[in-house]
């Protein structure tokens, strides 16, 4: 089942720099790792906002809701989700 899934990141000003960096980079590892098992298909920047538009390849939505659960930044995210299908003139 694919997914379109697009997420803003607002961590709060007051939180410790390091406690931040640290969050980053756990959030870092985690999504490479769903990269290089193919469920984290693809991810793009929005030019000028701490955002993403992904796209994620998973069994089910429970399966979905469980990895987002599990990103670093879950808490400090507002996370849109649209479940695609394929569309009839796609050539690929």
């Amino acid at each position: 089942m694919l997914f379109l899934v697009r997420m803003d990141v607002r961590i709060p000003h007051d939180l410790p720099v390091e406690q931040v960096n640290e969050i980053k980079a756990r959030e870092k590892a985690y999504s490479q790792d769903l990269q290089r098992d193919g469920r984290w298909q693809s991810i793009w920047r929005v030019v000028g906002e701490y955002a993403n538009y992904s796209v994620f390849d998973v069994g089910s939505n429970d399966e979905l809701h469980d990895l987002l659960q599990g990103l670093p930044l879950f808490p400090y995210m507002q996370i849109q989700v649209t479940p695609l299908a394929r569309h009839p003139s796609a050539i690929a």
